[in-house]
């Protein structure tokens, strides 16, 4: 026993020291960085007057939290402790949820690290006082840094599933208008800047993708690599489809409006498929409820009375 009190007490004043000096140090390097931010949002407002632009309105901005956050993050990825290789990942999975700033990426950083820090010192001082053995505490410590740690990536991905949802539930209509600007007349970039305005209330995300889209293709030089970012930026299989479409279309020369009406009539076939296998699945579904829930009030009402005759003839 005092062996395992020493043990407690000794982990317990680790961790209060450790959070202490943590604490410290971000806080130092929490107030700079925000001082640097504000001045550099200071001098763009001022270009931006000076050039006669509308400035950021005070509730677009950050919040105070969420900038404090965000600027531990910065603190982080200016420090070179992410490799190249982590950045990339964590770069692509904000892509592919189309939340791919810089503030969003350093929020997300931030949020990492604050939560793999303070849920294990939160969990610590909520149980440091329980009746438990320190090998147990430890382990719940270790799981709530572990719990910390990969919250953000699942709240990342469960944005990014209903991002990439939008999408595709958009896209066959935004084909089918991009088909009408076609045989119009429009020319490609015309084409998807057109369908991302009209787009834009009943589809926003995809509005979003197909306006990237066309900055990239107004800004940049080659019409190929352009194309195929669309796809490659969220990975999702019908946008990837489309920028190879259009590509083949543009290289070979077919007509473009027979190439998008193409895609988007197998689209609107694969869509139904899936509804048909939804549909399928339904009975094998429905199966476990079914027996829990509804053979159980059968059984009762039709042998109910039987049972209940049954027990009065044995009382006679």
């Amino acid at each position: 026993m005092i062996q395992d009190a020493s043990i407690s007490g000794g982990l317990e004043a680790a961790v209060s020291l450790f959070a202490g000096l943590l604490l410290a140090g971000g806080t130092v390097a929490i107030d700079r960085r925000l001082a640097t931010n504000r001045i550099r949002v200071r001098i763009k407002d001022a270009r931006n007057r000076a050039m006669g632009m509308l400035t950021e309105e005070p509730e677009d901005r950050p919040r105070p939290i969420a900038a404090m956050i965000a600027a531990l993050g910065s603190v982080i990825t200016a420090s070179g402790l992410l490799s190249v290789k982590t950045r990339a990942e964590l770069e692509q999975t904000l892509r592919a949820g189309g939340m791919m700033t810089s503030h969003n990426f350093e929020l997300f950083v931030g949020a990492k690290i604050l939560l793999a820090i303070g849920a294990p010192v939160g969990a610590f001082a909520l149980l440091r006082h329980a009746a438990m053995r320190p090998i147990l505490l430890f382990g719940l410590v270790a799981a709530a840094a572990i719990v910390g740690l990969m919250l953000p990536n699942m709240i990342i991905g469960q944005r990014r599933k209903t991002y990439l949802a939008a999408i595709e539930k958009g896209l066959a209509d935004g084909l089918d208008m991009m088909v009408i600007c076609a045989e119009a007349g429009l020319a490609l970039e015309s084409t998807i800047q057109r369908v991302s305005v009209e787009v834009v209330h009943a589809h926003p995300k995809l509005a979003t993708e197909l306006t990237i889209t066309y900055n990239e293709l107004t800004l940049g030089s080659d019409t190929r690599t352009a194309l195929v970012n669309m796809g490659e930026r969220t990975g999702l299989v019908s946008l990837r489809r489309l920028g190879t479409t259009l590509v083949q279309s543009i290289q070979y020369g077919t007509p473009l409006s027979l190439a998008l009406r193409t895609l988007a009539t197998e689209l609107r076939q694969e869509t139904l498929t899936r509804f048909e296998e939804r549909a399928a699945r339904l009975p094998v579904l429905l199966t476990i409820p079914m027996i829990l829930f509804i053979l159980p009030c059968v059984f009762l009402i039709v042998a109910g009375p039987i049972a209940v005759q049954v027990l009065k003839a044995m009382k006679h």
